[in-house]
């Protein structure tokens, strides 16, 4: 009885088997037809790349990425034919085949009974993504438009994956790709949006080499290690940004937040110093070292540095406006010493090295609006605190409007 039952058993998974084999080769059939029914299609093979017996069959993957072909090639036929067709449908058919055929290619790796491995689909399978990968893009664009960063992080993010896949080794699409870069960013910055670190960490390093969007890579990456809580990676690439990208602020600001907070003042200065010894010119390099002599109110070696920052760049606004302020500072904190008594000897000299002050800062703070007249933090406040120091009428009146 037992040995009939298990005939039973035996036969009832065979056939089962052959349905789903079945199932597959129909799915093919049914889409090469002059109108395929993709539904059924679509049911049939769904039915097998879950089914233990043909989930790990290559074809079952090839077949499933070759409905999803057909569906697009159908779409385009009524977009060239100026009929509705279904946009999101076709930028997701792009994707699943892609996923399709990428999880094809890799059971294809997988050595036989005799250790062999043969590639049955992968040539024609890679010459079509490398046809359809602009698809990818559009794909991410068309999501990205909508604000829906997830759907655009599959897409950008796909894009980029495809690149470093085994089957597109011989493409060389990571050195030969232009985009590629610019793809990495989109998909970091979507990531990014969408506050998914990992990805961010992912693939903001392929586009922090990118001319354009290279040190906003690099920004969202320093911020993904950040959000993480890496400490350690987030001021390594805090460093590297400002070594690859001097003039963008980002990186240097959150690193001498980081070195004042946590009051690391020699660290801070060990590493301006070594900046300034690679390129003692260079104007950035010698604005940080001004600005850290400033957070430690060494006002005098601030104000050489700044000096020397102008001399090296003269329409370099933030260390005309730091020079200001450090007037400004010096006068306030003069005057918290100096007599308030109108008959002491002292008060009409003490009261003229106050202006004095605010008289060397008042160019400083010009300068800076003539550099950058829309940057209102760099000079605004400082003129209004100055004309009304020196009591010039006009001025005041002008800059106060601009206070409201």
């Amino acid at each position: 009885m037992k040995r009939v039952l298990f005939s039973m058993v035996l036969l009832m998974t065979v056939g089962f088997t052959f349905a789903q084999v079945k199932n597959v080769k129909e799915a093919k059939s049914l889409i090469e037809e002059t109108k395929p029914d993709f539904q059924k299609a679509q049911e049939l093979i769904g039915e097998a790349l879950t089914n233990p017996e043909t989930k790990d069959d290559a074809n079952t993957w090839n077949v499933a990425g070759l409905i999803q072909k057909r569906y697009t090639e159908k779409e385009n036929e009524k977009a060239y034919l100026r009929q509705p067709f279904d946009t999101n449908g076709v930028y997701n058919s792009f994707y699943n085949m892609f996923e399709y055929f990428l999880k094809c290619d890799q059971l294809e790796q997988i050595p036989n009974e005799k250790g062999k491995i043969k590639f049955k689909y992968r040539k024609a399978n890679a010459a079509t993504m490398l046809m359809e990968r602009p698809n990818l893009i559009n794909g991410g664009i068309n999501a990205f438009n909508k604000d829906d960063n997830q759907e655009a992080l599959k897409f950008f993010g796909m894009y980029v994956d495809v690149a470093k896949a085994p089957m597109m080794e011989k493409e060389d699409l990571i050195n030969k790709d232009t985009l590629i870069s610019q793809i990495a960013y989109y998909a970091a910055l979507a990531a990014a949006k969408a506050e998914d670190y990992d990805n961010v960490i992912k693939y903001a390093p392929m586009g922090v080499d990118d001319k354009e969007y290279g040190k906003y890579s690099m920004e969202f990456l320093a911020t993904a290690y950040k959000a993480k809580g890496d400490t350690a990676q987030w001021i390594v690439t805090l460093k590297d940004g400002i070594q690859k990208y001097p003039d963008y602020s980002f990186f240097f600001g959150h690193l001498i937040d980081y070195y004042s907070n946590s009051e690391k003042f020699d660290e801070a200065m060990t590493f301006a110093d070594n900046m300034i010894a690679k390129d003692p010119n260079n104007p950035f390099f010698l604005y940080v070292k001004g600005y850290l002599y400033q957070n430690m109110k060494d006002y005098d070696n601030a104000i050489s540095f700044y000096k020397r920052t102008i001399e090296a760049d003269p329409t370099y606004a933030e260390a005309y406006s730091n020079l200001g302020l450090i007037y400004c500072q010096q006068g306030l904190d003069y005057t918290d010493k100096v007599t308030t008594d109108f008959n002491d000897p002292k008060y009409a000299e003490e009261q003229a090295k106050i202006k004095k002050f605010y008289e060397d800062a008042r160019p400083y703070y010009e300068k800076a609006r003539e550099l950058k007249p829309d940057q209102r933090d760099l000079w605004l406040n400082g003129l209004y605190t100055i004309y009304y120091k020196l009591n010039l009428g006009a001025e005041f009146e002008a800059i106060e409007k601009l206070m409201q």
